[in-house]
């Protein structure tokens, strides 16, 4: 596990290779960067076929099923299109990165499930951002999700960094706010 801030070997490097039947799960409170994090690697890459498809959105499903990206009253249906999407990517043996906060440990665990039921590397990405970041975030966006779904969130991510070591992810990455240049190349294999 690499952990911002720790000894150099747990560091985080300044690449990832993965292969392609890898899924990557971004991991995180609102606001940590997730989803900008995931564009800006698609945008990098699109010369080396990287394209917007290969982000799997759970505001993005949740939009698709009740036009309104914020509307929580859909979860069960939302998150039902976000894991149906996650398995015919795979199926298809294509490169998926799971855009979600993933806080909650069933959360995880289902994404793992379902990366095994397909013999799929996992890697997961904890972007471990600072509450006044994730604040500030949120107050310069169109869609905010407010101070206390965020207060909440960091409580959760304690618990995500105290248990993901055996939880069974092939690779797991703690960023940091100095980490937000990490890059992710596919392997040929």
């Amino acid at each position: 596990m690499s952990r911002a801030g720790q000894q150099e070997e747990d560091k985080v490097p300044s690449v990832i290779v993965l292969p392609r039947r890898t899924l990557v799960v971004l991991c995180g409170p609102a606001g940590s960067g997730k989803s900008t994090f995931a564009g800006r690697l698609i945008e990098t890459h699109k010369d080396k076929g990287f394209k917007a498809t290969m982000i799997v959105s759970s505001d993005y499903c949740r939009a698709l099923v009740s036009d309104d990206e914020t509307n929580q009253q859909v979860n069960r249906d939302t998150f039902d299109l976000f894991h149906y999407i996650i398995h015919k990517r795979m199926f298809q043996q294509r490169f998926t990165i799971a855009d979600s906060t993933a806080l909650q440990p069933d959360a995880r665990r289902r994404l793992l499930d379902v990366a095994q039921r397909h013999y799929y590397q996992t890697c997961l990405l904890v972007f471990n951002i600072s509450l006044e970041t994730c604040r500030q975030r949120d107050q310069a966006r169109e869609r905010m999700v407010g101070e206390q779904v965020i207060v909440y969130h960091m409580g959760l991510l304690q618990r995500t960094l105290r248990d993901i070591a055996n939880e069974g992810w092939g690779q797991i990455h703690i960023l940091g706010e100095q980490d937000m240049d990490l890059d992710i190349e596919i392997s040929a294999n």
